[in-house]
């Protein structure tokens, strides 16, 4: 939807995956068709990202995994998952499958404090009991990727993310076997008819662009 003759702030409370991995490669097309439309993009735990939206604060949520919605409308867009990465030399490199658990004991990548997805699996590490062996901490997946190819360690990373930075880093991918690996993501609103239209354009952009994703797969 193009709406170059409206002009609007759209504030958006979003999870790290969103935040460092497909919102840029989404966002640039949607703002040079809508020049007067300004983004306030921030990113927050997805714990907080209901809370945020019903509050006012923001336009639209963007949230994955197991959330509570508080009674917002919630519009299913995408379905990721997680999965470990490691070099081409790890041991780990010619399994298919893996337990988070076992991974526990090899240094590790992770994204930095305060991230969704490392508060997210700081959550599994206490629920087993043993913490990763963090090396270093990172601001993006496609850095923790560079870092991983190197041989520094292994790393939990959304799919996508691994699959863009495979072959030009050296990457091994291997399934988790764990049931929290699947990730659905979601747009979170207060009331979709109700929503802004250049708030509408944004879900609709975004719905757009995995449906043809999946109609390409």
């Amino acid at each position: 939807m193009c709406i170059r003759d409206r002009r609007g702030h759209l504030r958006v409370f979003a999870n790290t995956t969103a935040v460092t991995d497909f919102l840029p490669e989404i966002l640039p097309a949607f703002l040079a068709a809508n020049p007067r439309i300004n983004v306030d993009l921030q990113e927050k735990p997805n714990a907080q990202i209901p809370r945020g939206v019903r509050d006012g604060r923001a336009d639209i949520g963007i949230v994955a995994g197991s959330v509570d919605t508080l009674g917002l409308e919630s519009i299913h867009f995408s379905t990721d998952r997680l999965v470990l990465v490691t070099s081409r030399q790890h041991r780990f490199a010619r399994l298919r499958t893996i337990a988070f658990a076992e991974t526990l004991d090899e240094d590790a990548i992770g994204m930095q404090q305060g991230s969704t997805l490392q508060a997210f699996l700081r959550q599994v590490t206490d629920r087993i009991g043993k913490r990763q062996k963090l090396r270093i901490q990172l601001g993006s997946f496609d850095a923790m990727c560079r870092m991983i190819g190197s041989g520094v360690g292994i790393g939990v990373v959304p799919e996508s993310a691994a699959r863009r930075n495979q072959e030009g880093m050296k990457l091994a991918l291997i399934e988790l076997s764990d049931a929290w690996c699947v990730r659905e993501r979601y747009l979170l609103v207060r009331e979709r008819a109700a929503l802004p239209v250049y708030a509408q354009a944004l879900v609709d952009t975004l719905c757009r662009h995995y449906a043809a994703d999946a109609a390409g797969a």
